[in-house]
């Protein structure tokens, strides 16, 4: 498979998941439920073009995260510059509650995103993941979800980052987890 050609690696993921075979990806991710799309952070562009081309609406939803952060921003815009003057040490907390806390966050967002797609019965696809960085939500996080590992159609994320012999950069600066996720390079 050629990792120039974002359609070819696309349509993998696609018969991945179309196929009879979905065993094959918890067997790969290490009991996940996750196909990371690793791609060149210059090439998301083209990446995300192509996985709208390409993925039907009828089966895939594209939940683009980019729009999830702007909106959760601004409907907690007032909570998010209180949380910040508390909370400099440990910034990631506001989009990110602590375990037990029931706060409004990004992170119980997307997954209601990701919950929402599943009871469509259709197969989420995450993209813009870089806006991420600096949330303190890191793909391990969403891919050991509870409801993703259990979920009957896999998570796709489209993962901007670069690739080295022993590990995947998140955006070229954040070491990346491998566990739980089948990757298509």
């Amino acid at each position: 498979m050629s990792l120039d050609n974002p359609a070819q690696i696309i349509l993998e993921a696609k018969r991945l998941v179309e196929s009879d075979r979905r065993s094959e990806i918890r067997l790969k991710a290490n009991g996940g439920n996750s196909i990371l799309i690793v791609c060149d952070p210059m090439k998301e562009p083209e990446y995300i073009a192509q996985l709208k081309k390409l993925l039907p609406e009828e089966g895939f939803i594209l939940i683009d995260l980019n729009e999830c952060l702007l909106e959760f921003v601004t409907h907690h815009k007032n909570d998010i510059i209180e949380s910040y003057d508390l909370l400099q040490s440990t910034t990631h907390e506001i989009f990110k509650a602590p375990v037990g806390e029931e706060s409004p966050d990004l992170f119980k967002e997307i997954i209601g995103q990701i919950q929402k797609a599943l009871s469509q019965n259709k197969v989420p696809v995450l993209i813009n993941s870089g806006s991420l960085y600096g949330t303190g939500i890191h793909n391990i996080h969403i891919m050991e979800n509870e409801f993703v590992m259990s979920a009957e159609f896999p998570l796709i994320i489209l993962y901007p980052a670069t690739v080295e012999p022993d590990r995947i950069m998140f955006l070229g600066q954040y070491p990346a987890s491998k566990y739980r996720c089948m990757i298509i390079p």
